[in-house]
């Protein structure tokens, strides 16, 4: 087999199919996922462990290669022909290698072209603080965070550094200065190359995801001494994720970290693509603003009471996810049932439909 043809047919279909992801395993056709189905393309031939093999060795970086032996498991970043980024991860299962890899548009959209609320803009211009787009795997995370930098790199001119394992959008300087770091390439781990970062004269940090204490402690750390923070979090909505950041630190920390995050925390966004009738995906959402009643709640333990300030509190610009689900189904874009399945509480929901 032409490993190299191979990629470039997979890689080509995924991009005009608009699927979001390929997956690649052996014994079995190539699958892509196309507005969250999973599709296999059954032209193709199922994959040989040879084949298999072969496609990984001219995916990753030849460095990569022993890591995943070693490991089992890597993550790597393909650049496909200037044409698109992918985001891979490759993995045995049952003695088989598997690969999944998930397309990065080259051109990084706006606010405006994703569906997102034009209020993430004003946490962009910020000068300090700590916010966080928070959600389950694969719903858009990094695309809304990569959405932000780039309009603070047409706006001004910053130093923002960004730390991701692996990197996925690629930016185009054009105001800013943009250092992008990969774990494992550019630096050891999210949590050194973070301390690294105060000593780098940088004005903007994206860090792409929260996986340990220390991370979490040096991102506060970082949003308390007048740096803007932007990071990512696998929870469902701001309550959640501020009770996760705490439950993370040892007890004798927990004191500390609640009341270093009551002051450094700016808000909490937290989103879901939904099937459009229409066809594609479209963004419902929730966004916490950490205002003066949200950080008292924050040092007083009484984070549970946080659904309630933003269900009344949308003329300061929070955004209750089951409104946003109800103005979705009344403009028909989503179904309804599609709008109970996504809901957080749907017998509130219930209420405004």
């Amino acid at each position: 087999m032409d490993y190299d043809k191979e990629i470039k047919e997979l890689l080509e279909t995924v991009i005009r199919e608009g699927a979001s992801d390929l997956h690649i395993s052996e014994k079995r056709h190539p699958t892509i996922r196309v507005s969250g189905n999973l599709i296999p393309l059954v032209k193709k031939e199922a994959f040989s462990t040879q084949d298999t093999r072969g496609i990984l060795r001219k995916l990753v970086k030849p460095e990569l290669e022993d890591a995943f032996e070693k490991n089992k498991e890597i993550d790597f970043s393909y650049e496909f022909e200037g044409k698109a980024r992918f985001r891979g991860n490759a993995f045995f299962q049952q003695g088989h290698i598997s690969i999944a890899l998930r397309l990065i548009p080259k051109i990084i959209q706006s606010l405006e072209e994703l569906k997102l609320p034009a209020i993430l803009g004003d946490f962009a211009k910020k000068k300090q603080g700590f916010f966080l787009v928070v959600g389950p795997v694969g719903q858009g995370k990094t695309t809304t965070l990569a959405s932000m930098v780039e309009l603070i790199n047409q706006e001004r001119a910053e130093h923002i550094v960004t730390i991701e394992d692996p990197i996925e959008y690629a930016y185009d300087q054009k105001k800013s200065i943009i250092d992008q770091r990969e774990v494992r390439i550019d630096t050891k781990d999210f949590h050194s190359a973070l301390i690294s970062t105060l000593r780098e004269d940088m004005n903007v940090i994206m860090v792409g995801e929260m996986r340990d204490p220390e991370t979490m402690s040096a991102a506060v750390t970082a949003a308390e001494t007048g740096h803007l923070v932007f990071s990512t979090l696998h929870t469902n909505n701001a309550a959640q994720t501020i009770d996760r950041i705490i439950d993370s630190f040892p007890p004798g920390q927990q004191e500390q970290i609640r009341i270093q995050l009551a002051g450094s925390l700016i808000g909490v966004f937290s989103q879901r693509l939904i099937p459009r009738i229409s066809g594609g995906r479209i963004p419902a959402y929730e966004l916490m603003i950490a205002n003066d009643a949200v950080a008292n709640l924050i040092r007083e333990k009484r984070v549970h009471e946080i659904d309630t300030v933003i269900e009344t509190s949308s003329e300061q610009g929070m955004i209750d996810m089951n409104r946003c689900l109800a103005d979705l189904v009344r403009a028909g874009e989503i179904t309804i049932e599609n709008a109970y399945k996504f809901a957080f509480k749907p017998k509130s929901l219930e209420k405004m439909l």
